[in-house]
């Protein structure tokens, strides 16, 4: 076991990540951001030829805070974020993939800030005639691209597993690009909140459904945000 969280007030929850024992791996504690039935973390880190990764296992109980969960899941993968470490996040999030749902896109957009996509848009339970993806794996397909994705129906659950293969797991060649950057300086960010005052947010407040008001506001803000801070070249760097 390389990484592990329980609370022995809760049962049927917890999280734990095993790890080969041929492999070396470090154990990261994440026990100060696991909270009650919002959420609980375990995480490990090891190298596989030469590339870092990082394994997020995550918990979010039905009954939990879901603003909270966001929050310290956002928390944790500031700490886990790098630039020289590929993040894979699995575990029970208790979200349902296979259908639309306010919970689906705040956590779609917070992924997508760390390029982290969702792979798996299969059932992994089915109760009671009801068929729903509350199991998950997030990675970022961008750095591996060649991956395959199937579920494991092995009886010990009321959840079936999920099997991800990678198939391309070797160091990127390195190149040089085009760097751009956004100057932030007092004048901009006076602009920027006259601008916003001056938004009616009338799409916002005279929308009824929850996801079509949190696109129009994001919409607004980040064009907001974009006008008033655009990117600009900033010389070539190397990149992976």
């Amino acid at each position: 076991m390389g990484a592990s969280y329980y609370r022995n007030s809760y049962k049927m929850s917890g999280v734990c990540i095993f790890v080969n024992k041929n492999l070396n791996f470090m154990s990261i504690n994440l026990r100060k951001f696991s909270h009650k039935r919002d959420i609980k973390a375990g995480a490990v880190k090891f190298a596989v030829n030469s590339v870092n990764i990082c394994i997020l296992s995550i918990y979010r109980a039905p009954s939990g805070n879901f603003t909270l969960f966001l929050n310290k899941l956002e928390v944790i993968l500031n700490l886990l974020h790098n630039n020289n470490t590929q993040l894979i996040i699995c575990g029970d999030i208790n979200i349902n993939y296979l259908i639309e749902n306010n919970k689906k896109n705040p956590l779609y957009f917070l992924l997508a800030s760390y390029n982290l996509t969702s792979t798996v848009y299969f059932p992994t339970r089915i109760q009671n005639n009801a068929a729903t993806a509350i199991d998950n794996i997030f990675i970022n397909t961008s750095k591996f691209d060649d991956y395959a994705i199937s579920p494991i129906i092995n009886g010990l659950s009321d959840h079936d597993a999920q099997l991800i293969t990678i198939n391309n797991i070797h160091l990127k060649v390195r190149v040089n690009t085009l760097r751009f950057i956004r100057k932030f300086n007092k004048q901009g960010i006076f602009e920027y909140g006259i601008k916003l005052s001056f938004e009616t947010w009338d799409n916002i407040f005279e929308n009824n459904n929850i996801n079509s008001m949190y696109n129009n506001f994001l919409n607004a803000y980040l064009r907001t945000f974009y006008s008033c801070f655009p990117l600009k070249k900033a010389g070539y760097k190397g990149k992976w």
